[in-house]
């Protein structure tokens, strides 16, 4: 899985939000469907990104509680 296009692709699910501030809850099924590799794959390279400071990771602190991603 390559991480530069994974983080591009979250990156515009993000700033495409319309919530405030801008997150986005990542179906890793959904990612792993349109680059055609496996969910375990995507969730990895979500964690990479995540550990390098691309991205930001947090919980919903209200139902559903989702794991969400922001932009640093």
């Amino acid at each position: 899985m390559d991480k530069n296009q994974l983080l591009h692709r979250v990156q515009s699910m993000i700033q495409s939000s319309t919530k405030r501030p801008k997150y986005m809850t990542i179906s890793t099924v959904k990612i792993a469907d349109i680059f055609d590799v496996k969910p375990e794959d995507v969730q990895k390279g979500l964690e990479e990104l995540v550990d390098e400071g691309y991205l930001k990771q947090s919980k919903l602190d209200s139902p559903p509680y989702h794991d969400i991603f922001l932009m640093p």
